[in-house]
């Protein structure tokens, strides 16, 4: 989200349209993440060269941010999980990924330039970045719609996917040029 919000204030002739999800402009007096889910995402596994555990690890931390009303299946979590793990499991990355939003800072006043047509999505129960950016984000961009989501956690939860699909295409249709022009 950090980045598509800097591609559209940067680098507006790049973009015919804007889906933002899950996202804030870094506002500091914004709520942030609960104190639960912070020491979850700094915690690590407990045999952090096993991969049972490592899933184990990324199952509770789901369970933490995921969504409450939208519960995945856990045996296909779990298999997705592992397969994610077995193709890129990279501690340092997660850690740069956080030392690289709290570097950020503030894009508030920047996400105001953004001028292509944007649809925000956001759980209503996110404890990661919670519904409050997600209003903020859309309430700074001109024209913004906003689908904030009851009972949608940090995540991506099949059953709302034709939701995001239609929430997308109908954005796309606002951006005035056909897919693929």
């Amino acid at each position: 989200g950090m980045v598509a919000q800097h591609i559209g204030f940067s680098f507006p002739e790049r973009l015919r349209s804007l889906t933002l999800m899950m996202t804030t402009t870094g506002a500091r007096r914004l709520p942030g993440p609960t104190m639960k889910v912070r020491a979850a995402l700094l915690s690590r596994p407990k045999r952090p060269r096993e991969l049972a555990s490592i899933v184990d690890h990324y199952v509770a931390l789901y369970g933490l941010i995921g969504s409450p009303a939208f519960r995945p299946d856990p045996a296909w979590l779990r298999e997705r999980l592992t397969s994610f793990v077995k193709r890129s499991y990279r501690p340092a990355g997660t850690a740069r990924q956080m030392v690289a939003i709290v570097a950020d800072g503030d894009r508030s006043a920047r996400v105001a330039r953004i001028v292509a047509p944007t649809h925000v999505i956001h759980g209503g129960a996110d404890p990661l970045v919670p519904g409050a950016a997600g209003r903020d984000l859309a309430a700074r961009i001109d024209g913004a719609t906003l689908d904030i989501v009851d009972g949608m956690g940090h995540d991506l939860p099949m059953q709302l996917w034709p939701r995001f699909v239609d929430g997308i295409a109908a954005l796309a249709g606002r951006s005035g040029k056909s897919p693929g022009a």
